[in-house]
């Protein structure tokens, strides 16, 4: 009877330590996971949140967004300078460009408007 005891905790050892060993990840697949571009939701968020910190302004919206060759370019709203009311508060149009990782590389006020004015330029309509 030991005999069985001795053989069923060596099969349940063998098991257990299966379970445990973790397949080995090839170089190829680790250096595509550490190089891969980031997603589109990640580039709009860490735009954002580096231009908010460059500037000291809240980005409310990104009104453009594009993938590019030489990473991503983005055009975020940012307010300015609040008023009361809110409609008359002055808001600036940011081109913003990020390197394929998502990083900020470079941006520049493109327009400054009030919160309640339709946009004259491209309007399409009457």
């Amino acid at each position: 009877m030991s005999n069985t005891n001795n053989t069923s905790e060596s099969q349940g050892s063998q098991q257990s330590s299966r379970r445990t060993q973790k397949p080995q990840k090839s170089q190829e697949s680790q250096d595509t996971q550490e190089s891969r571009r980031p997603r589109p939701m990640e580039v709009l968020r860490e735009a954002r949140a580096q231009l908010a910190e460059l500037t000291g302004m809240t980005a409310e919206t990104v009104s453009s967004f594009e993938q590019t060759e030489e990473g991503w370019a983005l055009e975020v709203e940012v307010l300015e300078l609040e008023r009361v009311p809110d409609t008359m508060s002055l808001m600036g149009s940011y081109q913003v460009e990020l390197d394929v990782e998502g990083q900020l590389t470079g941006y520049r006020r493109v327009r400054r408007y009030e919160r309640g004015r339709s946009d004259a330029r491209g309007s399409g309509g009457r």
